[in-house]
């Protein structure tokens, strides 16, 4: 039986919510043993206050961390944790606030994770949005139909995430999904939304969606579920 660690816990989409129900779909209908790892402080910005993630000690023996939290700042056990899982190639899912998952201010030595963690371990760094009023027109790319991750997701689909902007993808990502902006807060700009690629030879699958109301679309929840199963080598 795999082993996930799912670190989770941000104010902003209340990932300590909507992923609860998909690691207990994950248990139940595909048989992994799900271990959440929850912050013990929700609220980030404006204080960014340390807080720690419990049962983080689970990433020993995890096949693969999902990670969908913004802004932490942890203490130096908890780092070396995160670090240890990292530089041992295994697989990371991450979703939306992810790629900015790190707020250190600038005298802390894990200070480069804050850009780094989402430019070299998910594929960017977060830049900027097209405003919350704002929602996403989604479709698959030409060159990934018939992408494992892409099983039961539709050609094209509606999230509610306002859109991220990101930098231009590196050649070592595959491009999945791309996402047009609808009603955008200022000039629009069409953006990838999700990836494939890999990080010290383990698998990675990173999603810019991740709104509480994109759980209830189906080609959304379709998606997350291949892409998890699929880092985790079993899709």
């Amino acid at each position: 039986m795999k082993h996930l660690a799912f670190v989770i816990g941000e104010p902003e989409y209340d990932s300590h919510k909507s992923m609860p129900p998909v690691a207990e779909m994950l248990s139940k209908d595909y048989g992994y043993r799900v271990t959440q790892c929850v912050t013990s402080v929700i609220p980030d910005a404006p204080d960014f206050p340390l807080s720690e993630f419990s049962n983080l000690e689970a990433l020993a023996d995890a096949n693969l961390m999902v990670i969908f939290t913004r802004f932490r700042v942890l203490a130096d056990r908890q780092m070396a944790m995160l670090k240890e899982y990292l530089d041992s190639g295994r697989p990371v899912v991450g979703l939306r606030t992810a790629s900015h998952s790190f707020r250190f201010p600038p005298e802390s030595e894990w200070r480069p994770w804050n850009n780094g963690f989402g430019r070299d371990v998910l594929g960017t760094p977060w830049i900027s949005h097209h405003g919350h009023s704002s929602s996403t027109d989604v479709s698959i790319m030409e060159r990934a139909r018939g992408h494992a991750i892409l099983q039961g997701v539709e050609e094209r689909f509606h999230v509610r995430s306002w859109l991220y902007r990101v930098l231009p993808l590196p050649d070592t990502c595959n491009q999945l999904l791309w996402g047009v902006p609808i009603d955008p807060e200022g000039e629009p700009q069409q953006n990838p939304v999700a990836w494939a690629k890999t990080h010290n030879g383990g698998r990675v699958f990173f999603t810019t969606m991740g709104h509480p109301e994109d759980f209830e679309v189906t080609s959304f929840r379709n998606m997350l579920i291949n892409g998890i199963r699929w880092a985790a080598g079993d899709l």
